[in-house]
């Protein structure tokens, strides 16, 4: 049953005009299932694949895969009232569209794990695109979002056409899209990579979540170069262990993943880039390792801070080749994720130096993000919502100012508790004042978060912690690090970064706290709150 085209629609802005039209029959002989025909001899074309019913347009593979609290398969009747073509769906999905319709209407598509295959599937709708750009895969715990910016702006000064697919925002061909995962669910991000075909790019970086890797959003991709930043506490709600999360993120590079890079460029300033180091090399992928610290293929050499955040430094290559860069990214890791990034465009065969010249005007929304409101203390925004990333953050500034520093941080309900105290003594050990907030607080009461978060503060020795208070309310906080800045101050607001909303007991609420920091400014020094200019 088809929708009136009248009543179809618009086609999604992330989906290929034009996609190619796939038999079903095809589609399931590539994914070794079942296919139990449509009561029916119309012949099912497949042209689209999606998860949600809500989104199905015409001509689509509705994945019906099982969920936390519905099967997918309960909304099989409003996929194919939208036009599904066919459904992809587990036995237990079939039976379940089998009591909704006294015969088939579409052809269904059975497998025992069809998640397992809706990655290669999701390809193979859309012609397989990764194939036909270079896909550069960006894995670790901090950074990602950093170095793919760095990446993306340096693989266009040296003449490709690039694509980004991040945790802030995808772009394709210049256009912006918000993002609201790191890593698209696989039907939507083989759509993006058709979609950037189409519109002839040549090149791709995006970021791969331990997540997508895990879950194999990203599989049917094919990924010419995969980057490594590093390791640390994180997503322990989702992974076991840390050694779990360790590998998930080896995906990328071990030999007995689908979607194993061709070549790797890891950075192995902490044991954990080592180890991936050894597992791509295990693997057969080419590999190059960069530091700044330890010994490797890429490294660097006078390495200078200007006291406005500017780094200049050498970057030396395997072989010895030297090139002069400079980042307007304070702080030593920012140093590693553009080594990072050179060297990965080294493996991408681009030139090198016209690479760097474009990493030196790169700003990234949400990290380390100044908030200039002529105010006579430094105010920064950054996205550190782990205790190492809290740490590397407040160290950076630190190097920066001979004033004190105040720090706001929460942690995020109904996500990994381990790391609430860890958080609190990250911020307690490195600011004069720690102000202890709401993040987002989520399903859970915010006042029970933060007093884990204070637990942690208060459980470092007093003689090496600054003050401690904890405030309800984030815009509360904020403006109270405000008003107890001084000339020569710093204030770092952590945690959220470039993000413009606040979950409430399921409920975002806007919430930005760039705008919300340069407000707390503005009545500080009695300037018009209307003009939010951000810098």
């Amino acid at each position: 049953m088809s929708v009136p085209a009248e009543q179809q629609p618009a086609p999604s802005a992330s989906r290929p005009s034009s996609p190619p039209q796939t038999p079903i029959e095809v589609l399931a002989e590539a994914a070794d299932a079942t296919l139990m025909p449509a009561d029916t001899a119309e012949q099912r074309l497949v042209s689209g694949v999606d998860l949600r019913a809500q989104a199905i347009e015409d001509g689509d593979l509705f994945a019906a895969l099982p969920g936390s609290s519905a099967h997918g398969a309960s909304f099989a009747a409003q996929a194919i009232q939208r036009g599904a073509a066919a459904i992809l769906t587990d036995p237990t999905g079939l039976d379940e569209i089998r009591r909704q319709f006294d015969l088939l209407p579409v052809p269904v598509v059975v497998h025992d794990r069809p998640r397992n295959v809706l990655g290669l599937v999701s390809a193979l709708v859309y012609g397989n695109p990764s194939e036909k750009m270079t896909v550069i895969g960006i894995t670790g715990t901090s950074g990602k979002t950093t170095t793919s910016y760095l990446l993306e702006a340096a693989l266009t000064a040296a003449g490709r056409r690039t694509g980004l697919i991040g945790t802030i925002e995808t772009k394709i061909a210049g256009s912006r899209i918000p993002s609201a995962l790191t890593t698209p669910e696989a039907p939507q991000l083989h759509a993006l990579f058709a979609l950037m075909v189409e519109q002839g790019l040549d090149t791709v970086v995006m970021e791969v979540s331990s997540h997508a890797l895990s879950l194999g959003r990203v599989d049917g991709t094919v990924f010419a170069v995969g980057a490594f930043t590093n390791l640390s506490q994180d997503h322990l709600d989702f992974h076991d262990t840390l050694e779990d999360y360790f590998l998930a993120k080896s995906r990328l590079f071990a030999a007995d993943s689908r979607v194993r890079t061709q070549s790797a460029v890891i950075c192995v300033d902490d044991v954990w880039g080592k180890r991936m180091a050894d597992i791509a090399l295990s693997a057969g992928s080419k590999v190059l390792t960069v530091s700044v610290s330890s010994e490797s293929d890429w490294t660097v050499e006078d390495w200078e801070k200007d006291p406005g955040g500017t780094q200049t430094f050498t970057l030396v290559e395997p072989r010895g080749d030297r090139h002069s860069a400079s980042i307007r990214l304070p702080g030593r890791y920012n140093v590693a994720n553009a080594v990072l990034a050179a060297a990965t465009c080294a493996a991408a065969e681009v030139d090198v130096d016209r690479a760097i010249l474009g990493m030196a005007e790169v700003d990234v929304p949400g990290r380390v993000q100044r908030i200039s409101r002529g105010q006579k203390f430094l105010a920064v925004v950054d996205y550190a919502h782990k205790p190492a990333a809290v740490e590397a953050v407040i160290d950076t500034l630190r190097e920066q100012t001979e004033g004190r520093i105040a720090v706001v941080l929460g942690a995020g309900g109904d996500r990994d508790k381990g790391k609430r105290s860890l958080m609190g003594a990250a911020g307690a050990r490195g600011a004069d004042l720690l102000v202890i907030t709401d993040d987002n607080p989520r399903s859970e009461d915010p006042a029970v978060i933060r007093e884990s978060v204070l637990a942690g503060a208060l459980g470092v020795d007093c003689a090496a912690r600054g003050e401690v208070r904890n405030i309800a309310g984030r815009g509360h906080a904020i403006a109270d690090a405000v008003q107890w800045a001084e000339d020569g101050d710093v204030v770092l607001v952590a945690g959220k970064g470039h993000e413009t909303g606040q979950d409430i007991g399921g409920v975002k609420y806007p919430f930005d706290d760039r705008v919300v920091l340069a407000d707390a400014i503005d009545r500080k020094i009695g300037r018009n709150t209307s003009e939010r200019v951000i810098s």
